[in-house]
């Protein structure tokens, strides 16, 4: 079931050229990744492992960890789950640019309806979800509400005002670095 969800992925790519990742295996916890992708613009891919693929949400300004900051998330196709540590350079084509993994970790679904919890798939089809995360650079609560806004399909992501929270602190522009390999997109140009 999830080799149908990564046929809009791999239409795009050549795996068999490039080497993007294609498969995996899921863990013992779900993971979430978020990978800052310099591509045609700096945008941040926020990705949640959901049924066997990694969710995926292209994100303009990056995750922000003031709750008072909504941002903006633009719904992409699913990834598969070993794309969660991919860094590299994607030539020419789909998502041309540089990709490093800018925070990732465990997370845990948190999304109730009526006080009862609702399963990940669930609450994406319902189009809320709150999640916390065991990041590096993101920590604590986070909510991904679906909106109607632009003309299509957009959702919102929202840092959750708990211990996570930090209104001073903007990691999306002052910690451009992979928490894998410490190297930022400029490096992997060189």
């Amino acid at each position: 079931m999830a080799q149908d969800r990564l046929s809009s992925y791999r239409r795009k790519r050549d795996l068999a050229r490039y080497g993007e990742p294609s498969g995996g295996r899921p863990g013992a916890r779900p993971q979430f990744v978020v990978q800052r992708h310099d591509a045609s613009s700096l945008h941040f891919d926020f990705r949640l492992e959901v049924d066997g693929v990694l969710k995926s949400w292209a994100v303009p300004k990056g995750p922000s960890v003031d709750p008072g900051q909504k941002r903006l998330a633009t719904p992409t196709e699913d990834h598969p789950l070993d794309y969660a540590d991919f860094e590299g350079e994607i030539p020419e084509g789909y998502g041309a640019g540089t990709v490093v993994v800018w925070d990732t970790g465990p997370y845990e679904n948190l999304t109730e309806h009526r006080g009862e919890p609702v399963e990940m798939a669930d609450a994406l089809d319902r189009g809320h979800v709150k999640v916390r995360l065991e990041g590096q650079k993101l920590t604590g609560a986070f909510a991904l509400t679906r909106t109607r806004m632009r003309g299509g399909e957009q959702w919102l992501l929202v840092k959750v005002d708990d211990e996570g929270a930090d209104r001073r602190r903007n990691p999306a522009k002052t910690q451009p670095e992979s928490v894998l390999s410490g190297r930022t997109n400029a490096d992997l140009e060189s």
